[in-house]
């Protein structure tokens, strides 16, 4: 099964010989690629909502898992076991929708040796949460695909696992304490792009203040709120150290 370059690097958090659940599996792509490299002893592909996991299944059948990859309907992780498996995937989603089912699933959190998530939204409340409830970063990196840069990080509770010290910045939670940390090549073509971005928008919006002669409320918040951006990702910048 060949799989997006997002996807692979989902893929390739999961620890070798796993039993895994892909939450919100939709067309089962990762499930079946897992077990069939061996990866995954087993996987559970779930999904909230008949149609995708129809779907999954033609594509299980077609790859002559059905017995290795289970389907099962669940809201979440609500019809997981605790125990049942090694790793759950949580990917492919918004952030509060991650925290959300995380929060729902507590039942599964101390038996599961490793949450590999990747939220589309609101890393920094997804971080937030996870160090709040004790959650201890294993890793994180980042990929580009189609102009569009995506984040992967698994987390644990096991023992030993915590996480940075010294990471309570808003800039590490917003951006990863470990992709800071390790000088991610990604997340550095990120925040330069983001920052070239957000200087063009507030350049924009001084010369509308200029042709105005007065900014409206709307930009002066709005304005606020990109140099807020803006510090944050020098903040990030700094802590990366010189190139």
């Amino acid at each position: 099964m060949k799989l997006s370059k997002r996807l692979e690097l989902v893929a390739s958090m999961v620890p070798e010989k796993s039993r895994v659940a892909d939450v919100g599996t939709d067309h089962g792509y990762i499930p079946i690629a897992l077990v069939e490299r061996g990866i995954a002893v087993r996987a559970i592909a779930m999904d909230l909502r008949p149609g995708p996991l129809e779907r999954a299944e033609e594509h299980i059948r077609r790859a002559g898992l059905w017995g290795s990859v289970e389907t099962r309907l669940s809201d979440g992780l609500s019809k997981l076991s605790p125990g049942e498996v090694d790793a759950a995937v949580i990917a492919g989603m918004g952030g509060e929708l991650i925290i959300h089912i995380l929060e729902n699933g507590r039942h599964v959190w101390q038996d599961m040796g490793r949450f590999i998530l990747s939220p589309q939204s609101d890393l920094d409340k997804v971080r937030r949460y996870l160090k709040e409830q004790g959650f201890g970063l294993i890793d994180e990196a980042m990929v580009e695909e189609e102009g569009k840069f995506y984040t992967v990080m698994a987390v644990s509770q096991a023992e030993g696992i915590s996480w940075p010290p010294g990471r309570d910045k808003e800039s590490a939670y917003l951006y990863g304490p470990v992709l800071i940390e390790k000088r991610d090549p990604v997340l550095l073509r990120f925040l330069y792009k983001e920052q070239k971005r957000i200087e063009g928008v507030l350049l924009h919006l001084k010369k509308q203040e200029t042709v105005s002669g007065k900014a409206s409320e709307g930009a002066l918040k709005a304005e606020k709120e990109l140099k807020r951006q803006l510090h944050e990702i020098d903040e990030a910048l700094r802590s990366m150290g010189p190139e």
